[in-house]
């Protein structure tokens, strides 16, 4: 049973995550913002980390794993040191085969290096999104809850659409790890996600049972994401986080909606976001003749990104499928129009259609354009979906609330709950 003191009092929580890139993507962004806000109420808090580590608040301690960072853009699908082990050797060769093998081999990091640990260090392990084999293990000598924003299969399907023979072949050894994730969500104690939508996947793709999986929705830090006062919006700046590798944020249908903007009026397209290098989506740039009307941005800060969506006409997350949306809560924190999809818990994040946004099916460029012009024609409607954003995001999300709830995750398994 868990102790009296464990029941109120402050936990001893390892929070893990294979990749914490405070730029890229939700995970790092995740990872520093529930760590800071359990350690702002009392709990003790170390953090667990391969490359990319994350940027943490100062007095939250990071115990750097290291991978051979085979995936560091400057120099991708080399190793970044000599081998020292069996674990390098094993994440190699499945990169060699065209795997992923972060998951699985940062797992089994943590469990070597956990197991050294005293008993009693900790009173409970949190793994974000891993779900590697190496959580079986540590479970059998600390309790193991896992976050699953969304299973990564459904990236897999989108992926696999309209792609050659040859690629799909490709996808199917890249997401091979997948199978993994859903044998060890399975047989963990408790999974959190983000959001109702997620939750119904989770279910579906790893056959787990509604009452194991709880709904813990993401936070925004709604004094650093802001309205400024001492910024403008420019006319016809459209503002979006979209990876461009990856088909499901969608960007490939915001960029035919934007050329369809065009056509009407002048308006500029910024992605936070970076392309890769002769792909696709260049190419379609100039398919659509809006190169010189697109800009990217990669690797910027918090405080940058604020002043982006201060400057902007319009926020768009043209997202396939969401789990939950950090973009999202970010634009509507900061009082800019945003236009969404009603992809995954978009709906869910943001109100139906017309109370803090605009909401249009996913992947079509014609309403997405339609929407988007909307805003740009109407300064009233900017001004209104701008405050209720603003007020939505006050009222339902937090960190101290996510965090708060997650904490009463850690004692419900604690307590065989």
């Amino acid at each position: 049973m868990i102790g009296e003191a464990h029941k109120t009092g402050p936990l001893r929580i390892g929070l893990l995550t294979y990749r914490g890139n405070p730029h890229s993507g939700g995970q790092g962004v995740y990872v520093r913002e529930l760590s800071t806000a359990l350690a702002g109420l009392g709990h003790q808090v170390t953090v667990f980390s391969g490359q990319p580590y994350p940027e943490l608040t100062p007095g939250v301690p990071l115990v750097k794993l290291p991978s051979l960072d085979l995936y560091r853009p400057e120099d991708p699908f080399r190793r970044s040191r000599p081998f020292a082990d069996p674990i390098d050797l094993l994440e190699f060769g499945i990169m060699c085969s065209a795997g992923f093998p972060e998951p699985l081999t940062f797992s089994l990091r943590a469990w070597r290096h956990l197991q050294r640990l005293r008993p009693d260090a900790l009173d409970i392990v949190h793994d974000n999104q891993c779900l590697g084999y190496g959580l079986l293990a540590l479970d059998r000598r600390v309790p193991v809850i896992a976050t699953v924003h969304h299973p990564i299969v459904v990236d897999a399907r989108f992926e696999r659409v309209g792609a050659s023979t040859a690629r799909r072949i490709g996808l199917r050894r890249w997401y091979a790890f997948t199978r993994m994730q859903g044998r060890v969500a399975r047989r963990l104690r408790r999974l959190i996600t983000v959001s109702g939508a997620s939750r119904a996947g989770i279910v579906k793709e790893f056959r787990v049972s509604t009452e194991r999986v709880a709904v813990v929705p993401n936070g925004v830090d709604a004094e650093r994401f802001r309205p400024l006062a001492s910024s403008r919006r420019v006319a016809g700046r459209i503002l979006a986080t979209a990876s461009a590798d990856m088909p499901m944020k969608g960007l490939r249908p915001l960029l035919e909606a934007v050329a369809r903007v065009r056509a009407t009026r002048a308006a500029e397209l910024i992605v936070v976001g970076k392309p890769k290098a002769n792909g696709s989506i260049s190419s379609l740039l100039d398919d659509l003749g809006i190169r010189d009307s697109v800009k990217f941005l990669n690797g910027i800060h918090a405080e940058d990104l604020v002043r982006l969506y201060a400057e902007a006409a319009v926020a768009v997350v043209p997202s396939l499928y969401e789990g939950f949306s950090l973009p999202a809560v970010e634009a509507m924190a900061c009082a800019v129009p945003l236009v969404t999809t009603t992809g995954g818990a978009l709906p869910e994040v943001v109100g139906k259609d017309g109370e803090a946004a605009l909401l249009v099916p996913p992947g079509d460029a014609r309403a997405l354009a339609t929407a988007i012009n909307r805003v740009l024609e109407d300064a009233s409607l900017g001004r209104r979906l701008g405050t209720a954003g603003r007020r939505r995001v006050l009222d339902r999300f937090s960190w101290r609330r996510t965090a708060e709830l997650t904490a009463d995750q850690y004692r419900g398994v604690l307590s065989g709950c």
